[in-house]
């Protein structure tokens, strides 16, 4: 799976927001930094050309659906920036959360909770 650049990101959280769109449909979700119709239409083209999402014809207009859940690719997302950022360690990056005041010791102990209750 590419990695996706950040305006390709943006466009793909609309995509699986929307579930199906039209690239009308995307441009109006789109609050700032507004991309020209054109650029847009070729962002979500790449995106397919990555085989992020494909499309249902209507003439010539194109209806454009994801093809990769977004629970795959934050997977993908979250291990390589826990293996580039926290030298694979999910104890590093808990670490740097807390240090942040990012999560807190209750949700950690919920955390916690939940790892347990899954030994079980």
């Amino acid at each position: 799976m590419q990695k996706l650049t950040n305006k390709e990101e943006e466009i793909m959280h609309i995509i699986w927001k929307l579930k199906k769109a039209f690239v009308k449909e995307v441009m109006a979700e789109i609050t700032e930094d507004q991309p020209h119709y054109n650029t847009l239409s070729t962002i979500v083209r790449n995106l397919e050309e990555k085989g992020f999402v494909a499309h249902n014809a209507f003439g010539n207009t194109h209806q454009y659906y994801p093809i990769v859940p977004i629970e795959e690719y934050r997977k993908k997302f979250m291990n390589t920036a826990i293996d580039n950022y926290f030298n694979s360690s999910y104890k590093n990056m808990v670490s740097f959360f807390a240090k942040e005041d990012k999560i807190s010791a209750a949700e950690l102990r919920e955390i916690l909770a939940m790892i347990e209750n899954q030994k079980e």
